[in-house]
């Protein structure tokens, strides 16, 4: 066994690297600048991790959120590596005291922000310190294209222009599009580097998207049968946030909330509720998530639909951490829309930025929404829809999301959509998708009769179809661009150049339709957890109970003992010795000595 097979078993408990681990380690041992794009739960810190225990100096890793950094130092100091963190939850004196055990070499791995970086006194350490790398974690960050810009990662080369020697730099992040790929290799100045990209598809997800009625209801049906579960709801406001959350109190569950308008010391205590699965249900704005390792969040619920395919992924790639099945569900309306339009327009997260630059931005912003819509409203396969966004491609139908799973025909819309497009010429382009609706259908509404547009030709011409129907084939016509949707406070329907060519009879407009009357296709029998089938389950349930006495003693959340998916195998594979133990994933030589006979104990019993 290699030096870094030994590490990998040794400290994190693996036999072996999954997919494109490897290749990002020996390419930083060989002194390469490394750039790695891998989804949510595949690992990214293990490829910084394992060769920063190798190098002779220290690893600094770069990370923008207070939360991570705290998990990760735990998780590292849990398995037997010294590592820190410096950044401002630390009082002044233990700043002074952790950069004075860093200076004295007691830490392989450094977590900083990178507000700390150009500091004095970090200065000051950094000039003489043996530096071997320079780890940027969520990476995407460095992009004013990504979906988390910050400004102070475009300090990270200042930062390194000032020492003595230049490290290695490595990146990593779990969303990039090509331009935020390009953009954090030329910002960063990387150096001939090793790019390697292991795919965004993450097959034990399944993703639906839904048009409740009632968004509540159908979220409290869903709990009616995984309540049990652990799981995050992402509200698009602190209002929604705090009315979901005391519904759900009142129903019974146990079930907490997260947001800015918390105090720290709520914020705090309400995340360590659950992730230690005091209340296993976190109802959130998009403030929470970064940086929480969590690998049993069986569900990810959106309320409202985000403002991008970026952000919906990495929120949405929060469940199913540890490879168990688990579910991703976009529960959508159009105020969505209108809302996330609303925030666009009153950017504020950036205000050093000149104003041409911030319109830029916000164009952008715009057009990201506009496929965020897109992905809602399409029939076609969710996961191809999301990894064609990320340059991927797929088979058309994955089987495990909602659209492969519905039954749908083919109709040609043909007629329907040149009375669509004939009433926004009639009305001279100047009115959005409800105006449309209501002239086409009839509507009786107090607006049509200001207008006058009860004597429009088109009024009522299409009174047979249903209002979603009328939009479904609205939404169809402006994402095959027969229609233009602008992107301004309040959305107007335009003509484009494709759009005679329907009015003279030259398309014939086909697309899919869900079978009116008719459920969708009962979801197919995903792959089971080992914890349902094939295992002892109430041996199972005694090695959590064991976990969570640990991990009150300890003070870390019970994942970081260790997780499901380690207990699981635990139960599958029943060790009687240390060795047989350390033949279970996650089990290394550090975390048997800690914990493992006492996990033998019970399995023995």
């Amino acid at each position: 066994m290699n030096e870094k097979h030994k590490i990998l078993k040794h400290y994190f408990g693996y036999d072996g690297f999954r997919e494109g681990q490897e290749v990002l380690i020996d390419s930083i041992l060989a002194g390469k600048d490394t750039v790695g794009i891998m989804p949510t739960g595949a690992g990214k810190s293990i490829c910084y991790q394992v060769p920063a225990l190798m190098m002779t100096g220290i690893t600094l890793v770069i990370s923008p959120l207070i939360s991570l950094m705290q998990d990760q130092v735990s998780t590292l100091n849990q398995a037997g590596v010294h590592a820190a963190y410096l950044n401002s939850s630390l009082s002044y004196n233990q700043y002074r005291l952790a950069l004075r055990y860093a200076e004295e070499g007691r830490y392989k791995i450094i977590y900083v922000a990178p507000e700390r970086l150009m500091t004095e006194e970090f200065q000051q350490f950094a000039a003489g310190a043996d530096i071997s790398m320079i780890s940027v974690d969520e990476a995407h960050c460095v992009s004013q294209w990504g979906q988390d810009f910050r400004p102070s990662y475009l300090k990270i080369m200042e930062f390194v222009d000032c020492l003595p020697n230049r490290p290695i730099i490595s990146a990593f992040t779990a969303t990039a599009t090509k331009q935020v790929k390009e953009d954090i290799i030329s910002i960063l100045r990387l150096q001939d580097p090793t790019c390697l990209t292991t795919g965004f598809d993450r097959s034990n997800l399944f993703f639906s998207v839904k048009t409740p009625g009632d968004k509540f209801a159908e979220v409290s049906r869903y709990l009616m049968e995984h309540g049990k579960q652990s799981g995050i709801i992402y509200c698009q406001t602190r209002k929604v946030v705090e009315e979901v959350h005391e519904r759900l109190l009142k129903e019974g569950y146990a079930v907490t909330r997260y947001h800015a308008g918390l105090s720290d010391r709520e914020r705090k205590q309400n995340q360590e509720d659950f992730i230690y699965d005091v209340k296993p249900i976190m109802v959130a704005t998009n403030a929470f998530g970064m940086g929480i390792d969590k690998s049993n969040v069986r569900f990810v619920i959106h309320y409202n639909m985000p403002k991008d395919m970026e952000s919906y992924y990495q929120e949405a790639g929060r469940a199913g951490r540890d490879e168990e099945p688990s579910e991703c569900i976009l529960l959508y309306g159009g105020q969505d829309v209108v809302l996330n339009q609303f925030f666009i327009d009153q950017n504020r997260d950036n205000d050093e930025l000149d104003e041409e630059t911030l319109e830029v931005i916000k164009q952008r912003d715009r057009e990201r929404l506009k496929k965020m819509t897109f992905y809602c409203i399409t029939n076609e396969c969710l996961r191809e829809y999301m990894l064609r966004y990320f340059g991927e491609f797929g088979d058309n139908y994955c089987g495990n999301c909602s659209n492969c799973l519905t039954q749908f025909e083919t109709e040609d819309v043909t007629e329907s959509a040149k009375k669509i497009i004939g009433c926004v010429a009639s009305i001279n382009e100047r009115f959005g998708m409800t105006m449309v609706v209501d002239i086409l259908h009839g509507s009786k509404a107090a607006k049509i009769k200001n207008y006058g547009f009860e004597s429009n030709d088109f009024y009522g011409t299409l009174s047979e179809v249903t209002i979603p129907k009328l939009r479904q084939i609205l939404n169809h016509l402006v994402l095959l661009n027969y229609l233009h949707l602008t992107e301004d406070k309040y959305p107007v329907l335009q003509l484009t150049d494709e759009s005679q060519t329907v009015l003279d009879g030259d398309e014939e407009i086909v697309m899919k339709m869900a079978k009116e009357n008719e459920r969708p296709v009962k979801k197919k029998a995903k792959k089971k957890s080992a914890v349902l089938h094939d295992v002892d389950e109430n041996l199972f349930e005694q090695l959590r109970e064991l976990r969570m006495s640990i991990a009150k003693e300890e003070h870390v959340p019970p994942y970081i003992i260790f997780s499901d998916k380690s207990l699981v195998d635990m139960c599958a594979k029943l060790p009687k010795t240390k060795e047989d133990m350390l033949e279970v994933s996650g089990v290394g030589d550090v975390k048997f000595e800690k914990y493992g006979q006492r996990f033998l104990d019970i399995i023995n019993q």
